[in-house]
């Protein structure tokens, strides 16, 4: 993955009825607002740092630091470094 100067950018490396999985670059300073997914997800960080929070709780990501959330959890992400972070929702 590519961190793009002031952007976020994604690649979707997997998807099938059981799986999404995708790779997303964050340049420092770029995240997501507030949002939720109907899936359970898994957030692995692969480089980088970040500040992640969800269901109201702020943790400091960084590399080889993940997370399991439930459907419906709040969360959202900006990072502090240009990150690299792996998604893996659960859809089937």
């Amino acid at each position: 993955m590519t961190i793009q100067s002031g952007a976020v950018v994604s690649n979707v490396i997997h998807r099938d009825d059981q799986l999404n999985v995708t790779v997303f670059g964050f340049d420092s300073g770029e995240g997501m607002t507030q949002h939720e997914s109907p899936h359970p997800a898994i957030v692995r960080i692969l480089q980088g740092r970040m500040r992640f929070t969800a269901d109201g709780e702020e943790a400091d990501a960084s590399s080889r630091w993940w997370l399991h959330m439930a459907p419906r959890t709040p969360h959202r992400l900006v990072a502090t470094e240009p990150t690299v972070m792996l998604l893996t929702l659960l859809t089937g």
